[in-house]
């Protein structure tokens, strides 16, 4: 049996997981990302993630194949250095060079949503697919492209970033330096902002009661609201499902994939999100005549896809 291990590198928690040579993962282990703070304490705390995570396995650094590394941003492949992260703060920060050094395992980095498109791709919704695109909601929106089986990440390595493709010219300030992301409006962090938004202008609404029995406003709030008829969160949903469907749609009619998989923390709404993306895509999509369209699914790995997917990047590269 051959072991991986992958790291998960986020905004808000570092995780990292070993997994066998058939998609399991056998452990764990998870810290705070802490950002803003120098990169070299985030990477230190990623290689010890990774080597508690093999301890906690009964394994040693010797028994491990390689560390896969999925990270927010621009992910060099060929240097191993992460040219840029927005939300990491990150310019020109050499993660593989570090964490084969903290680990003395040899390392492999990508970005981190192409890592978890490709664990959907070999492990998960996308399973069985020749080409498919994963787009992630989380802290911003993700992209990932898989093409005859390989990760399309540019000439540049700066490929997929779907999330940073402009939904409304002048529109809010993305974290990228652009207005009008499609992040802007279909991230969780989106989502969080324009229910604080209606929330602000509707305080009738039950909103607020529901953000105050939770300590906070969170991505669930609006959707939560809506169920239970509240007016003032059902144009919050609308709207973020109406936006959302149009950045499919986008990447769609770009890429024409066999299948479309969204993941992330706003996917546990499940057909409430899921169905009425479904069907404006279809009416928007330009190949709404054709026999053949895009499978639209929700990723069936959950936070497990960047793990699996960077633990196999050693493969796809």
């Amino acid at each position: 049996m051959k072991y991986y291990v992958g790291i998960d590198l986020g905004g808000t928690n570092i995780v990292a997981g070993v997994v066998d040579e058939n998609y399991n993962i056998l452990n764990k282990a998870s810290m705070k990302t802490n950002c803003p703070r120098p990169s070299e304490e985030i990477a230190a705390d990623m290689a010890e993630c990774a080597l508690q995570a093999i301890q906690n396995a009964g394994l040693t650094p010797e028994q491990v194949e390689w560390i896969g590394i999925g990270t927010p941003g621009i992910a060099n492949s060929a240097t191993g250095i992460i040219e840029y992260s927005n939300n990491l703060g990150f310019v020109n920060v050499p993660m593989v060079k570090w964490i084969s050094e903290k680990t003395g395992c040899p390392a492999f980095i990508e970005n981190d949503a192409n890592a978890a498109a490709y664990g959907e791709y070999v492990a998960g919704a996308a399973k069985g697919a020749v080409n498919a695109v994963c787009i992630t909601l989380g802290t911003g929106v993700g992209g990932g492209i898989v093409v005859d089986g390989k990760i399309y990440a540019g000439s540049n390595f700066a490929g997929a970033e779907i999330g940073h493709t402009v939904l409304q010219m002048d529109g809010p300030p993305c974290t990228c330096g652009r207005k009008g992301c499609f992040e802007v409006y279909s991230s969780a962090t989106g989502l969080v902002r324009m229910t604080k938004e209606a929330m602000a202008e509707h305080p009738e609404s039950i909103m607020h009661k529901m953000a105050e029995e939770k300590g906070k406003v969170t991505a669930r709030t609006a959707f939560d609201a809506m169920r239970a008829g509240d007016a003032a969160a059902k144009s919050v949903v609308d709207f973020y499902i109406k936006a959302l469907a149009a950045g499919i749609t986008n990447t769609i009619n770009i890429f024409q994939p066999d299948v479309l998989c969204i993941g992330g923390g706003v996917c546990n709404e499940g057909d409430a999100l899921l169905l009425p993306v479904k069907e404006l895509v279809a009416k928007e999509v330009y190949t709404r005549n054709s026999e053949k369209n895009t499978e639209i699914v929700i990723a069936k790995l959950g936070n497990d896809a960047g793990i699996i997917g960077a633990a196999f990047l050693g493969r796809a590269k």
